[in-house]
């Protein structure tokens, strides 16, 4: 008699995501909430060297994990070496998943282990205000490059890299491939581009609702690390806002300096908090003050659907065109101001 022959079945494929911060992190655990893609999502966490934002990422992992999203750390910018191995690593898993998920379009690793995915479906979850510039230079087919960085001569590597980038996350009509941006930043995808907005249900769902104090909080930026604004400048800024609405707490940025932190705590009083996750989530879990006041930065953009179910409000400090430092890129006034505007516009709460 002959033998009966079972059909083999081909293995799920699984979703793959490449983080390096942990906004990004949090952003891919939205989305894979939205979808209902916990269980075949797989985070590859590319740390940077940053202790703060490693200790983030940390924290963020394990809330990944007990979601449902299995998470694994490598460490690609130890040396070359290590950087080789990673991507030899992260080679299978690229060639098996069937969907892409990046945090980071303009990061030099993901763009250079780009070629090796063979995916059906690429996702772009947002890096904060990066996404903005993301979806302009898509949409104008620039090569990608971070918006507060200004040119410094051409690099052949880069361009090439740059220019891959720009082709992969372009919809194809010749590879079949789709895109998608998961955001809750005020941009309109490419034509071809799925974009799906993202709200904050998970964090919602998850932490709070907080309880909010009759107090005020400054929210700070790494705009003075990245060498767009003066330092000096946002000093007197910070001590005018303090003196203004009576603040009491400084949120600080991952990427702030302590020197710089400890000059504001001494000039200005404010108790200066780092949050050992992202500010989206430290808020959720509160206390939480009713007003909190911050500088041209993404929580404009996502604090307002955080607390949407609160009566805290967020109020805008500008960054006038003076603050800038001269080697700040020529378009970094317009750019913060377009972060700005749109934040009014689109939240009726600011003022």
């Amino acid at each position: 008699m002959a033998k009966k022959t079972q059909k083999s079945r081909k293995p799920k494929r699984t979703t793959l995501a490449l983080v390096e911060s942990p906004a990004q992190l949090l952003n891919v655990i939205e989305w894979a909430f939205a979808h209902g893609a916990e269980a075949q999502t797989r985070l590859a966490v590319l740390p940077p060297r940053d202790v703060t934002t490693r200790l983030q990422l940390e924290a963020v992992a394990d809330l990944a994990r007990e979601a449902g999203l299995a998470a694994t750390w490598y460490e690609p910018r130890k040396s070359a070496a290590s950087l080789v191995a990673v991507a030899w690593e992260l080679f299978p898993k690229l060639a098996k998943a069937e969907r892409l998920v990046v945090g980071d379009p303009f990061s030099r690793f993901v763009q250079a282990v780009l070629p090796l995915a063979d995916v059906s479906e690429v996702v772009v979850v947002d890096d904060g205000t990066a996404t903005i510039s993301f979806i302009t230079q898509l949409a104008r087919g620039d090569r990608l490059s971070r918006w507060h960085l200004a040119e410094s001569g051409r690099d052949v590597v880069i361009d090439l890299l740059s220019e891959h980038a720009r082709d992969f996350f372009t919809p194809s009509k010749r590879d079949g491939r789709s895109i998608e941006v998961f955001t809750a930043m005020p941009v309109q995808a490419p034509s071809g581009t799925r974009q799906s907005t993202n709200t904050f249900a998970w964090t919602r769902s998850r932490f709070g609702p907080p309880v909010v104090t009759d107090t005020a909080d400054v929210v700070g930026t790494s705009l003075v690390e990245t060498g767009v604004v003066d330092a000096d400048r946002y000093l007197a800024g910070v001590v005018a806002v303090t003196e203004r609405f009576g603040a009491g707490r400084y949120f600080a940025h991952r990427r702030e300096s302590d020197a710089k932190l400890a000059t504001i705590e001494a000039r200005t009083g404010l108790r200066v908090v780092r949050p050992d996750v992202p500010l989206e989530i430290a808020v959720r879990r509160g206390p939480v003050s009713r007003l909190m006041v911050s500088y041209p930065s993404t929580v404009m953009h996502t604090l307002p659907l955080v607390l949407v179910d609160t009566p805290v409000e967020l109020a805008v400090a500008d960054v006038p065109t003076a603050w800038l430092t001269p080697g700040a890129p020529v378009a970094a006034g317009d750019f913060l101001e377009h972060v700005t505007s749109t934040a009014r516009k689109r939240h009726t709460a600011l003022t």
